[in-house]
């Protein structure tokens, strides 16, 4: 999994970018960011002969994964052009929106977990199902160590 690492670092040149990036530009990185996932994810998988099957679930898995990776995006744009002038309310508002975006990233992982399993079998599913959580993990971890810490205003 090691070869994920670079996955998380094209997704903080997001980050880091946030005022500077059009709707263009972050269609163009994800597209990017899913072609050498979607490499990674094959080099690390072990698929039988029902590997169609997997592919077609996975991509279908990505379309939606996309839709909730811009609505990240979007939040972290919103919260580093207001870092400096938040309320408490404005706070509390975004970490409502950031909890309601990991439970839909867990629930859509779990529900292609389920349909995987379904049509190859336990071990793709499983893999899937770790791969997708650490590639994740590591994301999350790179943004929030890129992060300003919120602080008391006042």
């Amino acid at each position: 999994m090691k070869k994920l690492l670079i996955l998380p670092i094209l997704f903080l040149f997001v980050y880091n970018g946030f005022s500077q990036v059009s709707p263009e530009e972050v269609e163009y990185i994800q597209s990017i960011f899913g072609m050498e996932k979607r490499a990674a994810v094959k080099e690390m998988l072990s698929l039988n002969a029902n590997s169609d099957a997997f592919w077609k679930l996975y991509d279908e898995y990505e379309v939606e994964r996309k839709d909730l990776g811009k609505d990240r995006i979007n939040l972290l744009e919103k919260y580093a052009d207001n870092y400096d002038s938040m309320s408490n309310e404005d706070i509390d508002g975004l970490i409502k929106q950031s909890m309601d975006l990991s439970a839909k990233t867990d629930k859509l992982i779990n529900k292609y977990y389920k349909k995987i399993k379904s049509e190859t079998g336990s071990v793709p599913a499983a893999q899937f199902y770790q791969i997708e959580h650490y590639i994740l993990s590591e994301i999350r971890a790179g943004i929030l160590g890129e992060m300003e810490m919120i602080e008391t205003k006042g």
